[in-house]
């Protein structure tokens, strides 16, 4: 089975690749012309098809107040939408293996998001491939976010998310509950070109995923917004994450404060 998921993703990648290369050429190419690419052009446009990329680099790699990575890693996606549904592909990757952990990931992430002025909803689901243990899990997630305070207009963000693993712990699932809240502000440093920054704070409490017991993080963020090209988006970012309950108790989660950080480069088509 993990071969042919394996394959799976390999053909995604591949026809995400195109597509996203397919993009680009898009611009240039009247809805006239008459030509494959010409005919590709017109769905999309009827789909309000949109591609987006990145190509993340961290110093460690950190999940939920775990530090599943001490070594840099690398961390590419592509992302597909159309209509308010999302298909996503992630994955991670070490830089090197410094550290002796395996921590080789591919997610593949179907979401659904509705708008309704300043409040979204969204549902979805994750599957995670661990290439290296021969392991996976699953997880359905529902969520709720304010693009700004009502009533004030601020450029502050909240969200509320619930997950839930259903994957069998016996090949490598989690088997348990996450629920995350979130706040993020937003601030223009620079006008021209636009530089901006962000800042976040997210807390989440974990019950019994991938570990035994009840606990939780808190992570601060600082990241900054610097266009290079109409499409093209640089995005330095520091974090630092601190454990607590049973996530930082030595004989449970046996997870320490950290301090990490990188940058992504963001290509939108």
């Amino acid at each position: 089975m993990v071969a042919r998921v394996k394959n799976g993703i390999f053909a995604v990648v591949l026809c995400l690749s195109i597509m996203c290369l397919g993009g680009s050429a898009f611009a240039g190419i009247p809805e006239s012309d008459t030509t494959f690419l010409g005919y590709c052009k017109k769905i999309a446009k009827g789909l309000d098809l949109q591609a987006s990329g990145s190509l993340d680099f961290y110093s460690k790699y950190v999940w939920r107040g775990f530090t599943l990575d001490k070594d840099p890693v690398l961390q590419p996606s592509f992302s597909l939408s159309a209509k308010g549904f999302t298909f996503t592909f992630w994955s991670s990757s070490d830089v090197d293996n410094n550290d002796g952990i395996n921590s080789g990931e591919i997610d593949l992430v179907f979401d659904y998001t509705k708008t309704f002025g300043i409040l979204s909803v969204s549902v979805g689901h994750t599957y995670y491939d661990f290439p290296g243990t021969n392991g996976y899990s699953k997880e359905f997630y529902i969520g709720a976010g304010l693009c700004e305070i009502p009533g004030l207009g601020w450029p502050i963000t909240l969200g509320l998310k619930y997950y839930r693993d259903y994957g069998d712990q016996n090949h490598g699932g989690g088997l348990g509950n996450y629920l995350e809240a979130s706040l993020g502000y937003s601030m223009t440093l620079l006008k021209d070109p636009e530089i901006g920054m962000d800042l976040g704070v997210t807390n989440g409490y974990n019950h019994n995923l991938f570990m035994a017991g009840d606990g939780g993080q808190t992570t601060l963020s600082v990241g900054f917004s610097i266009p290079l090209t109409e499409n093209l988006t640089l995005k330095p970012k520091l974090n630092y994450t601190i454990p607590y309950g049973d996530l930082a108790d030595d004989a449970i989660g046996n997870q320490d404060k950290v301090f990490w950080g990188g940058f992504s480069m963001s290509y939108s088509f």
